[in-house]
């Protein structure tokens, strides 16, 4: 994150730019790296714009909710909001190839996440306490960035996706189009003809 967020910071400052426009196709990531793209383009100063190609996920999608305005097209994949914390477990594979864990570690959950052994009772609900925790910022932040009712957003936060023409219609976008959608609109939100800077 710490590239684009300098790049909307400085954007921001350029006094020859007048939009920030966020090109975003991604199936997510960190969610404290699209926390931190959201905040920033919340700070800028000048008008944001995000614009999903074919996706905008999970983290991508939190991020994208920092924008003044969402495009997305209508085959877009939008929304995912839900967080996971899957991993492989070895330990059936280990046992056939004859190979033996040997926990040497402090701490009682400090090997929570050890491919090589099953997750015990306490650590699968110390997991899912965190991924709720999460989960509930997600939903809050969506709703506050989207301005949209929290009670319709957890409706919509079962971690599935959706395509742009419903996204539109429940609040997560808000313009079906690409890239040359964003532009044409900005053209007539400045009063100019835009030129693209990479």
């Amino acid at each position: 994150a710490d590239f684009i967020i300098f790049s909307i910071d400085d954007i921001d400052k350029d006094e020859n730019a007048k939009v920030i426009i966020i090109d975003i196709d991604s199936f997510g990531g960190s969610p404290s790296a699209g926390e931190e793209v959201a905040n920033a383009l919340k700070r800028a100063k000048k008008p944001t714009i995000a614009v999903i190609r074919d996706a905008g996920l999970s983290a991508s999608y939190l991020a994208a909710t920092g924008a003044d305005i969402i495009f997305a097209s209508k085959y877009s994949d939008v929304g995912s909001i839900g967080v996971t914390a899957s991993y492989l477990d070895n330990v059936e594979k280990n046992k056939k190839e004859g190979l033996n864990y040997n926990p040497l570690f402090t701490g009682e959950f400090k090997e929570t996440f050890n491919p090589d052994k099953p997750l015990t009772a306490k650590e699968r609900n110390l997991v899912q306490r965190d991924l709720k925790i999460m989960h509930e910022d997600f939903i809050k932040a969506v709703a506050e960035n989207r301005n949209l009712d929290i009670e319709k957003v957890r409706t919509l936060a079962d971690g599935s996706t959706m395509l742009g023409q419903m996204a539109l219609e429940q609040g997560l976008i808000d313009k079906i189009g690409g890239m040359y959608e964003a532009k044409q609109y900005l053209a007539e939100l400045i009063g100019e003809d835009v030129e693209l800077c990479w």
